[in-house]
């Protein structure tokens, strides 16, 4: 009988240990694990675990956290207003334009007021179309590569100031297309390239402009005086709707 009674409870420990193994929500990992191991262990594929954590790559790091399954959003939409730029929505729900752009098949950033985007349901959404703070702000595990590329930006960056920003193209009337420091942007419409005062960021110099991203400082214009910049932005469209906006540059080698 007491072996009978033995048996039962290490049976009972048993399925008990299965179950929550099996309907573990998330797993912290460990020196040592991949993705492959960890999709083996707990019966899900590869692309699974990617997708749930919005993982572009196969690096994880220790005590990451992964989702192990896919977690059901509260809120999954946003309406666009007046004002918003793909940007400001993305920092306002604490995830990155081009994780909105591929939640909602954008081929570009330009986006109408009226137009409903699939958020994923991520933070409150309460967008600001001039917000101040860096766009990539989200510290959950799914980011942790951008974030640390963020953080090594900040943190490299030989000089840091506000700047008045606006947009131009490679097509309009009279432009060549080719910059000063003879970048042909026709040719290259997806180099990311800023025009500025020589005397403020010198020519070749490696810059990260806020809202825009990583560039190189190019090009020069006649109305491109002091701390002001031009941002390259192949689509005539696109660099209209960018306007004009006071946006923080870091210099990040010159």
């Amino acid at each position: 009988m007491k072996k009978m009674i033995v048996s039962t409870l290490m049976t009972v420990a048993f399925v008990l240990l299965m179950a929550t193994a099996v309907h573990a929500d998330s797993y912290t990992i460990k020196k040592g694990d991949t993705l492959w191991g960890i999709a083996e262990k707990y019966n899900v594929t590869v692309h699974q675990l990617k997708s749930w954590n919005n993982l572009s790559s196969n690096l994880i790091y220790p005590s990451q956290t992964l989702e192990l399954s896919q977690k059901t959003q509260a809120a999954s939409t946003y309406k666009v207003r007046k004002g918003d730029t793909l940007w400001s929505i993305a920092e306002a729900g604490g995830t990155t334009v081009q994780h909105l752009m591929n939640k909602n098949d954008l081929s570009s950033t330009v986006i109408h007021p009226g137009e409903v985007l699939v958020t994923s349901g991520q933070g409150s959404y309460a967008a600001s179309s001039q917000s101040s703070k860096p766009a990539e702000t989200k510290t959950q595990s799914s980011s942790s590569t951008s974030s640390t590329q963020q953080t090594s930006q900040a943190s490299d960056a030989v000089h840091t100031f506000t700047a008045e920003a606006t947009a131009y193209t490679a097509f309009c009337n009279g432009c060549s297309g080719v910059t000063a420091t003879g970048i042909d942007l026709r040719a290259n419409p997806n180099q990311k390239v800023i025009a500025v005062d020589p005397n403020v960021i010198p020519l070749g110099s490696k810059v990260h402009v806020e809202g825009y991203g990583t560039a190189i400082a190019g090009d020069t214009g006649g109305a491109i005086d002091g701390n002001r910049i031009d941002v390259f932005i192949p689509n005539r469209s696109e660099a209209l709707q960018f306007g004009r906006r006071s946006v923080t540059v870091k210099v990040l080698s010159n």
